[in-house]
């Protein structure tokens, strides 16, 4: 691939930030959008070395300004598009907010690619959509199944960039991450919730530790979703990103658990559990359409990814308080 002009939504959070790093370091031009707050905040980009921040050009705004989409993506080649409301308790809510953003906001990032003549959109889509595994492992035909408001909201966005291609030739592809963990992510998710706790020295409090995972190091995430885009065979399709590797939650705690040389005790908290009816019990990637057509594989074992990202929070406690968890 190669230089490009690219835009990447949602460029302050997990994922997006790091791709934002991986695409600027391969001689990129990238524009990050990033949604306007009221401190002018960049989220995690402001992680990065200085002189990277400073040859990425950083717009604010709102995914659901339309007008502002359209003047932020005039010009780009490729669009990433990671943007949405990601939290499922915050989705039983205030569902409207999450469509909003979601469904609204990828329909306005589709009329803006298409208006501009972009050469690839690459959308961002979720394991959440196909609900607990009826078939293992998970291939892109599984059943879709929203469990909660925010899988409905990506199983409609998936389907809204899907039918954009198919109606109007707009050159989309779907990249469909598993459970990404890694340096950077919030105590939302449930690696760095077991690692703050493990660091803090006294009981984790979990939820349910039976629920299974398929964990991918979030640098094999970036490079599925630049594969993707890469790759000509891949417009119009959906891709898995996953290890292939079923991990529980108590499997998780264990081997924190190892890593840090003591056993770990899990107490039970009701403030962790989901709502009931959204709980996905297993998600098993099948991730052999991304690795045939694109040439993606994981290059990261989650021992290793597991030991990055302890060692990231320890140098990063400051920015973690155990005793309270996002949503």
């Amino acid at each position: 691939m190669g230089e490009i002009r690219a835009v990447v939504t949602g460029a302050g959070g997990f994922i997006g930030s790091r791709l934002v790093e991986q695409l600027t370091n391969d001689g990129h031009r990238v524009r990050a959008l990033v949604h306007y707050g009221n401190d002018g905040g960049h989220g995690l980009l402001s992680d990065l070395p200085p002189e990277l921040q400073q040859s990425v050009e950083i717009v604010a705004g709102d995914l659901r300004d339309a007008d502002w989409l359209r003047r932020s993506m005039a010009g780009i080649d490729v669009v990433f598009h990671l943007g949405a409301l990601v939290g499922i308790p915050y989705s039983y809510r205030s569902p409207r907010d999450v469509v909003e953003t979601n469904v609204v906001g990828t329909l306005n990032v589709l009329e803006a690619a298409r208006d501009g003549g972009v050469t690839r959109v690459v959308h961002t889509s979720t394991s959440e959509v196909y609900g607990s595994a009826r078939t293992i492992p998970m291939s892109e035909q599984h059943v879709l199944s929203a469990q909660s408001p925010y899988a409905a909201t990506k199983i409609a966005a998936d389907q809204l960039a899907l039918s954009w291609h198919r109606s109007f030739g707009l050159p989309v592809s779907v990249v469909r991450p598993f459970n990404t963990y890694g340096p950077g992510q919030s105590a939302r998710a449930i690696v760095p919730t077991v690692i703050t706790q493990a660091l803090a020295g006294g009981a984790v409090r979990l939820g349910s530790v039976t629920p299974t995972r398929d964990l991918n190091f979030v640098d094999d995430t970036v490079a599925a979703f630049m594969a993707v885009a890469r790759t000509d065979a891949a417009v119009g399709e959906v891709f898995n990103v996953g290890t292939g590797v079923e991990t529980s939650v108590a499997t998780l705690v264990e081997l924190v658990g190892r890593i840090l040389g003591r056993a770990l005790v899990v107490e039970t908290d009701s403030e962790r559990l989901r709502p009931v009816a959204s709980e996905v019990d297993r998600l098993h990637a099948d991730a052999t359409k991304l690795r045939s057509v694109c040439g993606w594989a994981p290059a990261v074992a989650i021992e290793e990814g597991i030991e990055r990202t302890i060692e990231w929070i320890r140098n990063n406690l400051d920015r973690f308080d155990p005793s309270r968890y996002a949503v």
